[in-house]
C-alpha cells in the first residue's frame, strides 16, 4: 500500500513541502511543494494541519520506575540517597506490576511522538527473571520499536556497592541470561523492531569483570552496550576511592570504548575525556530533566558533539523525571543548554529535534531510523498546532519546541499508524491508569 502524507504545515526534511510517500513500511519518496507522487497512491492523508517530524527516539529510560513517581521517600534528594530510598521498594517488583509499568511508559512515549524506545532494566529480584521477556511482549503488542537493555548489578552493599543484596545477581547468572535474551530477541538487521543491548548498571553496582565479559558477549552478537557513566560527583569519588581511576578509565579498561556503546548522562567528563569519547565514537544520552531534578549537573553537549560523539536524548527513569514524555524533553534540553552555555543561540529548536531523532539513532547504532529520507523506515510523528499555546506561532517547526508541544496527533511506526487522533487505537487508557495506580499503591 502506498500512502501519501500530503502538504504538511511543516516538515523536518529537505525539500519535502509536498509531503512523503510511504510504501512497505519505508519512505519511498519525498515531494517538493506543489508536486505529486511519481506513481499512483492507494491512500492520501491530508497533513496541512500537521508538523511532521522523524519519530522521536528515547535512548534512556527505566520503565519500572513509573510505579514510584513523586515518591515521598525520594523527593528532593540527590542520586545516591535517592537510590538508597527506592531500592527497597523496587526489590518488591512483581512480573504483573512490571508489565503494567512497561505498558504505561511505552504508551506515554508513543503519545508524545516516540517511535523507538530504549529501556534500561537492571533490577532482577527473585521472581522477576523474565523482565526482558515482559518488555519485549509489551513493545510488540503496542507496535513500537524497542532496544531492551538487559541490565545487571552484581556488586551489592556487602561487597562495597550501593544496591542491597536482594536486587543483584551473580556474574554467571547475568551472563547466561544475557546470552539467552540475545539469542531469542536480538535482531540487528535494518528495520528490526526489537534489539537487545547489554547494560551493566553503573560503576558502583557492577564489577570490572562483568563489564569486560559483557563487552565480549555483545561483540559476539553485534549488540550495543549501555551504562550510566559520569552522572554525579559521588560516582566519580567512588571510582577514585575504590579503583583509583576515573569512571571513563574504568570503561576503557573494560573494552567499552567503541562504536555501538552509548552512555547515560555523561555529565562529569573533562574536555580531554570528551575528545577521547569522540574519537572512539561512543554516544551520550543527554537526560536534561533528570539531571535537573537530581541536581546532577550539566552535560557538555556541544563539546561532545564537536569531538564526534553521537548525542541523543532520554527521559530517564520516571521516578527522576517524573514522566515519560519525550517531546517535553526537547524543550527542557533547549532551556538547560542555553542556561549552561549562557547564550540564546548556543542550541536551537532544530538542534534538540536532531538530538532526539538522528542523534539518538546513532547512539543506538542504527542508520535506518531518525531521518525522513527515501529508504529510511517510515517512523513519523505528526503534531497539530491548533491549541491556544501555538496561536500566533510563525515557524511551525520551532513552535513545537518553543511553545511546548507535548502530545502527538498521529504516530507512525514502520508504516503503520500507532497513534490516531491523539489516542492509541483499542487501548483503554482509563482502565490502564486504574490498574497501574492500584499497582503503584503497593509501593507506597
Amino acid at each position: 500500500m502506498r500512502l501519501w502524507i500530503r502538504n504538511p504545515l511543516g516538515i523536518v526534511a529537505e525539500d519535502a513541502g509536498g509531503g512523503v510517500v510511504v510504501e512497505h513500511g519505508a519512505i519511498a519518496e519525498l515531494l517538493a511543494a506543489g508536486s505529486a507522487p511519481a506513481q499512483p497512491v492507494d491512500e492520501t492523508f491530508d497533513a496541512s494541519n500537521h508538523v511532521v517530524l522523524p519519530g522521536l527516539i528515547n535512548t534512556h529510560h527505566h520503565f519500572y520506575q513509573t510505579l514510584t513517581r513523586a515518591h515521598p521517600a525520594a523527593i528532593d534528594r540527590e542520586l545516591f540517597p535517592w537510590l538508597k530510598a527506592l531500592y527497597p521498594l523496587w526489590a518488591r517488583l512483581t512480573p504483573d506490576d512490571l508489565r503494567l509499568a512497561v505498558r504505561v511508559a511505552l504508551t506515554e512515549l508513543l503519545l508524545s511522538g516516540c517511535t523507538t524506545a530504549a529501556d534500561h532494566h537492571y533490577l532482577f529480584p527473585k521472581g522477576l527473571e523474565s523482565a526482558v521477556d515482559i518488555a519485549v511482549d509489551e513493545a510488540r503488542a503496542l507496535g513500537i520499536r524497542m532496544t531492551v537493555s538487559r541490565g545487571s548489578m552484581n556488586l551489592s552493599q556487602k561487597d562495597g556497592g550501593l544496591p542491597p543484596d536482594a536486587v543483584v545477581q551473580d556474574e554467571e547468572t547475568i551472563l547466561a541470561d544475557s546470552e539467552r535474551v540475545l539469542s531469542l530477541f536480538h535482531d540487528p538487521k535494518p528495520g528490526s523492531m526489537i534489539q537487545i543491548a547489554l547494560a551493566p548498571c553503573s560503576p558502583f553496582s557492577v564489577t570490572p569483570s562483568l563489564m569486560a565479559k559483557s563487552a565480549e558477549l555483545a561483540a559476539r552478537f553485534d549488540a550495543p552496550l549501555h551504562t550510566h557513566l559520569a552522572e554525579t560527583q559521588d560516582e566519580e569519588a567512588y571510582c577514585l576511592q575504590v579503583y583509583g581511576k576515573r569512571p571513563l578509565d574504568l570503561l576503557e579498561d573494560a573494552g567499552w570504548m567503541r562504536p555501538k556503546t552509548w552512555l547515560a548522562h555523561g555529565i562529569h567528563f573533562s574536555c580531554e575525556e570528551c575528545e577521547r569519547l569522540g574519537r572512539a565514537g561512543v554516544g551520550i544520552c543527554h537526560c536534561p530533566t533528570s539531571n535537573g531534578v537530581l541536581a546532577s549537573g550539566f552535560c557538555r553537549t556541544r563539546e561532545l558533539e564537536a569531538a564526534g560523539s553521537p548525542l541523543g536524548l532520554g527521559v530517564d527513569g520516571s521516578a527522576s523525571n517524573d514522566g515519560s514524555n519525550l517531546m517535553e524533553e526537547l524543550r527542557h534540553a533547549l532551556l538547560i543548554n542555553r542556561l549552561h552555555y549562557k547564550s540564546a543561540s548556543a542550541v536551537t529548536a532544530r538542534d534538540v529535534i536532531r538530538w532526539a531523532t538522528e542523534g539518538s539513532a546513532r547512539c543506538l547504532g542504527r542508520s535506518d531510523i531518525g531521518r525522513i529520507a527515501p529508504g529510511m523506515q517510515a517512523d513519523l510523528a505528526l503534531y497539530r498546532l491548533d491549541e491556544l499555546r501555538f496561536s500566533g506561532a510563525h515557524d511551525p517547526v520551532a513552535a513545537l519546541v518553543l511553545c511546548g508541544a507535548n502530545r502527538a496527533d498521529r504516530v507512525m511506526v514502520a508504516g503503520r499508524w500507532r497513534v490516531v487522533d491523539g489516542a492509541v487505537p483499542e487501548l483503554d487508557i482509563a482502565a490502564l491508569r486504574r490498574m497501574h495506580s492500584a499497582a503503584a499503591m503497593r509501593y507506597a
